[in-house]
């Protein structure tokens, strides 16, 4: 046996009084050994010791109190075995108070101290739960801080703990006399400023969260199951819900909600503790999971964001030595030199300011006067590194104000159409600019029976459209239009209304969406950033996503960066911003597979961004490796397709995100990209692919 274990049985005998019957004592002990009273109790005890130390206490405060009350239920012999005879006499309270009189020499003899609270030959305690703090947290420290008192008496409440199953349990809610703040084991509300009211501190090691306001717990392991669901398996909350149901096979069933807050509860802490905010996040009191998500997103990124810690993240995918012209030539590389010498640099004053793909005319002035040039080390210089990072748009999106200059959020997001700024445009007919009243509550026209008719040809179109009603109609169209098989497209064949086609009609009937989700990675797949264009993946939006995950990390841009559309990109900011970090710093290039697709004639594309060329203007992208035959060849040095394959990897969670408010988007998102930079760093420190102290040292080498 254990010898923890017989201590434990030991203590019992010693402690029992000698009227119980045989079957009160076996019934004990049962209690004991599997549901572990004394075991659970500790905490409690732990704040009545604390306690003690303060002047003027006394010697049964109310912790010892609520110990007592607890193993006086448990022993209690209206729990036992039906098939058993009550005890005439009921003497589970002497022996309550016998064990709460050597509660401290009991603990001892178990094993249990303060910086090791539970035996490890027990289990953790899930009948009560209570905060692991004993001082307060935000009370000055002047010798000692405060010491923590129970609140009042405690709440039965529901938990569904580490096995999966729904116990009923106890919690504590603990305050320091001081502040007024209030201790719950997964948070800590406290009184702010006048202005803002009580405010919560978040605990990021709470062993349990809650789920419901009317007292619903789960243990924390049950949101990481949550996490590996959503991680493997794609599943949603509603998902989740339904497969804990029936595991649990618990009444009432766990609902959709309760599923929603555990996972905004649980990745709550995580984006703040990746993030380093610890110390400085708080929310208001007794936050919805709504109002949580949204102050999570307010300090972690809105609208786009950063990945935490991404910015430092080096491996051998993502990050190479410096190469120059002289180690290709080293190697036996036979270099193009035509290739660096298309054209001429002709008189800056000749180019016309529009743009073209078919000679020279669309290379800005600035590029026109510094073409790439063979890169040849400085004498007596470190041999450096770099790193390329890509960079990709993906069609997820979210709703966003029918409005087409607006881009603010909806109202309601399961059948609104409006942000908060045009709600009032409910009130005025769809069609754009009709402006008049619409002809009853609910409806989205005006009483013009045009438009009425109208709408209504719109709801047959568009009201049960469908992926297989989609195809369908496609395939309809390219029988009778043979030549758009190669690109079939979607003709919306709606009527014309007063002259205007169909398909040009401004009407505000439906929401519109985002336009798309544009991520950002290292060459080894590792997120960066991400951000969302609402129109169009214009050259200016993308500009703006890229400037604000750099803004306060510009030490850390890239010497690369791979995108579809790079020269268009690098048109429009030599255009904007001859200076800009973007052109002097990283260059810009198309990725591999789309560049088979750009136009040999665009001049621009094929010296500026060109992703391996053979000239040695670009040395870093080339490697060069011998195949069987002892045949020399050149090769990408770096994978330009890792957005490519992030963006395949979210498409697992398109249909979850399209329906989704944009707090929830953007918090998921922040979510979804944490986890597989995680997934990123597991596969690089399992294949040995981080960067060595070797590494380093050639990095800084002069020879």
């Amino acid at each position: 046996m254990v010898p923890a274990v017989s201590h434990f049985i030991v203590v019992l005998q010693l402690y029992m009084a000698p009227e119980f019957s045989l079957q009160r004592a076996f019934y004990i002990i049962s209690i004991y050994i599997y549901i572990y009273v004394l075991v659970a109790a500790y905490p409690l005890f732990r704040l009545h010791l604390n306690q003690l130390r303060e002047p003027r206490q006394p010697r049964e405060t109310a912790w010892l109190r609520s110990i007592f009350a607890i193993f006086t239920r448990a022993f209690n012999s209206e729990h036992e075995h039906p098939d058993f005879p009550p005890e005439p006499d009921d003497l589970s309270e002497q022996l309550a108070k016998r064990l709460c009189g050597d509660l401290e020499h009991l603990y001892h003899l178990l094993g249990f101290s303060s910086e090791h609270p539970l035996s490890r030959f027990f289990p953790e305690p899930h009948t009560i739960l209570c905060t692991a703090r004993v001082n307060c947290l935000f009370c000055p420290n002047e010798g000692h801080p405060p010491t923590l008192r129970r609140h009042r008496d405690p709440q039965q409440i529901q938990l569904l703990d580490k096995s999966f199953n729904s116990v009923k349990a106890q919690l504590y809610v603990v305050y320091c006399p001081k502040c007024q703040a209030e201790y719950y084991p997964d948070h800590i509300t406290f009184l702010g400023n006048e202005t803002h009211g009580r405010k919560q501190h978040l605990e990021y090691d709470a062993a349990y969260l809650r789920v419901s306001k009317h007292g619903i717990w789960m243990d924390r392991r049950i949101a990481l199951a949550q996490e590996n669901a959503i991680l493997r398996f794609h599943s949603g909350w509603t998902n989740f819900a339904e497969w804990l149901s029936d595991v649990v096979d618990a009444k009432p069933r766990i609902t959709a909600r309760q599923s929603q807050r555990l996972y905004f509860e649980h990745f709550a802490r995580r984006l703040i503790i990746a993030h380093e905010l610890e110390d400085s996040f708080t929310v208001p009191a007794h936050s919805d999971a709504q109002t949580l998500a949204k102050t999570v997103r307010e300090v972690v990124g809105e609208n786009g964001g950063i990945i935490p810690g991404s910015m430092k993240h080096g491996c051998t995918r993502c990050t190479h030595l410096k190469r120059y012209t002289t180690d290709l030539l080293a190697e036996g590389v036979v270099l193009d030199v035509n290739e660096s010498t298309v054209i001429d640099a002709p008189d800056p004053n000749s180019i016309r300011a529009a743009p073209t793909t078919t000679s020279d005319e669309g290379i800005p002035p600035e590029l026109l006067a510094a073409f790439p040039k063979q890169q040849e080390r400085a004498a007596g210089s470190g041999r450096g590194y770099t790193r390329l990072a890509s960079m990709d748009g993906k069609t997820i999106n979210h709703r966003t104000c029918a409005v087409n200059t607006c881009d603010g959020p909806l109202v309601n997001y399961k059948n609104g159409r409006f942000c908060k700024t045009h709600l009032r445009m409910e009130e005025i007919c769809g069609i754009i600019p009709c402006g008049r009243p619409v002809h009853s509550t609910g409806a989205v026209t005006c009483n013009d029976e045009t438009h009425k008719e109208w709408h209504r040809k719109y709801l047959n179109r568009f009201s049960r459209l469908s992926f297989p009603g989609v195809q369908r109609v496609v395939r309809r169209q390219t029988e009778h239009e043979p030549q758009a098989a190669s690109v079939p497209t979607l003709h919306s064949e709606l009527p014309e209304l007063n002259g205007v086609r169909g398909e040009n009609v401004v009407h505000t009937f439906r929401a519109r969406t985002t336009y798309c989700l544009q991520t950002v990675q290292w060459a080894c797949g590792c997120p960066i950033g991400w951000g969302k264009c609402y129109r169009s993946e214009s050259s200016s939006q993308v500009l703006k996503i890229i400037d604000r995950i750099w803004e306060h990390h510009p030490d850390f841009r890239p010497s690369f960066l791979a995108y579809d559309d790079a020269c268009n990109l690098l048109r429009h900011i030599v255009t904007q911003d001859p200076q800009s970090p973007w052109i002097h710093i990283t260059k810009l290039i198309v990725d591999a597979w789309h560049y088979i697709g750009h136009q040999a004639t665009d001049i621009l594309c094929r010296i500026w961004c060109n992703p391996a060329p053979a000239n040695g203007s670009q040395p870093d992208l080339v490697l060069v490796q011998t195949d069987a035959n002892g045949v020399k060849h050149t090769t990408r040095a770096f994978n330009t397709e890792t957005a490519e394959q992030l963006n395949a990897w979210l498409t697992g969670y398109e249909a979850q995100l399209r329906q989704m408010s944009d707090i929830n988007f953007d918090f998921s998102v922040h979510v979804l990209l944490l986890l597989y930079k995680e997934l990123v760093e597991k596969r690089v420190k399992k294949k040995n692919e981080g960067l060595d102290d070797d590494f380093w040292a050639a990095v800084d080498r002069t020879d």
